[in-house]
């Protein structure tokens, strides 16, 4: 049997949404909670260190999740930050945040960064959705959901049944091609 891969998260509502999206037939997934430094820089980069670091305590296959929500307006920012933006200005300082530009376009981002040893190559899978952000609505339990509106949908992230949410995400989108490398190795 296949060792499980651990993701460094602690929090459940996201290790749900990633086990619903893999589905059944993807190897297990455990939540491992660790307390990773917080880095800065570019996406790739972020993930790439904090997947090696993760790799390193765990000593197993590890992957490591990055999300950022990128507003075009502000040339990408928050971006990487967007967890100390959201603690502190919660989703109605977001939607502030924008209320100077007439742009409210925004791309929701999340790179999945895997390895199966401490040294070893990490590989990363990388998902987006644009979207526009709206004034908060919907349910305030998971995130920036509230203020995210995907392009071609008339509600937010929040506001969406969970399975419809996990067909078009941006997580979504990053674990399909997670799911696809390991189906193809």
């Amino acid at each position: 049997m296949a060792r499980a891969i651990s993701f460094v998260t602690g929090n459940a509502k996201k290790l749900e949404e990633v086990r619903a999206i893999l589905g059944p037939t993807f190897p297990q997934v455990v939540a491992v909670k660790l307390d990773l430094p917080e880095l800065q820089g570019e996406i790739d980069d972020i993930c790439k260190r904090k997947c090696l670091e993760a790799a390193r305590r765990v000593q197993g296959p590890v992957m490591v999740e990055d999300t950022c929500l990128c507003f075009n307006a502000l040339k990408g920012l928050p971006g990487p930050y967007i967890k100390w933006f959201l603690d502190k200005l919660g989703p109605e300082g977001l939607f502030k945040l924008l209320s100077g530009w007439e742009d409210k376009t925004a791309q929701a981002v999340c790179t999945f960064a895997y390895t199966d040893q401490p040294e070893g190559e990490v590989l990363l899978f990388q998902g987006r959705t644009e979207g526009t952000i709206v004034e908060p609505r919907g349910p305030r339990d998971f995130g920036w959901d509230p203020i995210f509106q995907p392009i071609g949908y008339d509600t937010t992230y929040a506001e969406m049944p969970k399975e419809k949410k996990n067909e078009i995400s941006h997580r979504f989108r990053a674990l399909d091609m997670l799911r696809d490398y390991f189906k193809a190795k």
